[in-house]
């Protein structure tokens, strides 16, 4: 192989990660409502504008329909990722968006042998364990926990990838009714669904950054959430 065909070998390779991620959002495309219908909002702009240069009847009604479809898919991308961030208690039950709310008492986690924090935690009234890890945006579990907790995939659900030990893969977002461990109950939770995850569920930070505060000590995580409201 001369120096050229190496070169063009090399950079072919570089993007081969980068064309197998897009193959993997290619294939993922039926699962998600959204991205489907920006999709069709968009096919339906661009004939809807062709039409309106030719002066074709009902050309102008077909865009307009389209952008108008096209924000209303901007409105719901927008609303499903303000849930991760706890600053914005954004909630829509009507749109299958309720609160997502974090309370209790005070819970110690001791440090695992394996030099990780693990809680024993009930989702939807089943048991599962979950490893707290600060650098996951959102809790997730494997797709046997979602089956046996009643778990489905959200009508009209954003598209998520998340990284994990095998790989970036491809998920989908749920929500918990409840999500109990020690003294904390949860309710209202957007988990997301993992089918390759394996046997690690994760509880992440749209959880942790929802508690009143959190701190190591002596080797001891301790959650510290809310008072539940016991109104007046």
């Amino acid at each position: 192989m001369d120096l050229q065909g190496a070169r063009s070998y090399i950079v072919l390779m570089d993007f081969a990660p980068a064309f197998d991620a897009a193959a993997d959002m290619v294939r993922s495309i039926p699962r998600f409502e959204l991205l489907i219908a920006a999709i069709v909002a968009m096919v339906a702009g661009w004939i809807g504008a062709v039409m309106v240069s030719r002066r074709m009847p009902l050309g102008r009604v077909i865009r307009t329909t389209s952008t108008l479809a096209l924000g209303v898919v901007l409105i719901a991308v927008v609303l499903q990722l303000s849930r991760f961030d706890s600053r914005i208690d954004l909630a829509v039950p009507q749109l299958g968006l309720p609160a997502q709310v974090v309370e209790g008492g005070e819970t110690r986690i001791p440090l695992s042998p394996d030099g990780h924090y693990w809680l024993e935690a009930q989702l939807n009234g089943v048991p599962a364990n979950f490893l707290v890890d600060t650098g996951a945006t959102v809790t997730a579990v494997s797709q046997e926990v979602a089956d046996r907790a009643g778990l489905t995939a959200r009508t009209g659900g954003i598209p998520v990838r998340i990284t994990t030990a095998n790989g970036a893969i491809n998920a989908q977002i749920s929500t918990a009714d409840t999500l109990s461990f020690g003294n904390v109950e949860a309710s209202g939770i957007d988990v997301v669904i993992a089918p390759n995850l394996g046997q690690t569920n994760v509880l992440g930070m749209n959880v942790l950054s929802r508690l009143a505060g959190w701190r190591v000590e002596d080797q001891t995580l301790i959650l510290v959430p809310a008072p539940a409201d016991l109104g007046e």
